[in-house]
């Protein structure tokens, strides 16, 4: 559901196109990770991202996945529900020049039961009314998402406890910034 003709922008922060202002449809509970927060997130990751392949689960603005591919990820699948939010992230990709970067748009959800390629990092920024990082994860894992020592990032309200994370998940690192706690695990 969108706000009759409102978008909303955001900047990539670092790599290829550092610096460049994309636009986001103005669509209920899409809300890209903050600035600050993405530059600390791929600072924790700096090392891991050239030639990764990542997935964006719940892409939204595209905000994760775009970074990622900025900084030199070697593909990027992003998965988005909504039509417009997808159709958006499209036209990013088609404007940048950027072959590297695929669109699902499909339900998060139902996309972790299909066949599973795996993955070296994944995004987890969900809208924060689901409250499903912990199914989320699971899914993950039971589905044979994630490659030996993948990485991934957990985004969530800031009150909320942190979610339980499958046993051979070590989490690296947690950090607070405003209204969102954000945190980095490694598949073990």
């Amino acid at each position: 559901m969108s706000r009759a003709g409102k978008t909303g922008q955001l900047r990539i922060i670092g790599g290829l196109w550092r610096g460049r202002k994309l636009s986001f449809p103005a669509v209920v509970d899409l809300r890209p990770s903050a600035d600050r927060v993405r530059e600390t997130l791929f600072n924790w990751l700096q090392a891991e991202i050239p030639g990764a392949r990542c997935l964006d689960l719940f892409a939204g603005s595209g905000a994760l996945g775009l970074e990622a591919l900025s900084r030199g990820a070697a593909e990027v699948m992003l998965v988005e529900q909504n039509a417009e939010a997808a159709a958006q992230i499209r036209q990013h990709l088609q404007t940048l020049c950027c072959e590297a970067g695929k669109v699902a748009q499909a339900d998060a959800f139902a996309f972790l039961k299909g066949p599973a390629t795996p993955f070296d990092v994944v995004f987890l920024d969900p809208p924060y009314r689901l409250d499903c990082l912990a199914q989320c994860c699971r899914l993950l894992e039971q589905g044979g998402w994630l490659k030996p020592r993948a990485y991934i990032y957990l985004e969530d309200m800031r009150q909320r406890p942190p979610p339980t994370l499958p046993d051979n998940w070590e989490l690296l690192r947690s950090k607070k910034a405003g209204e969102v706690g954000y945190r980095l695990a490694r598949h073990n």
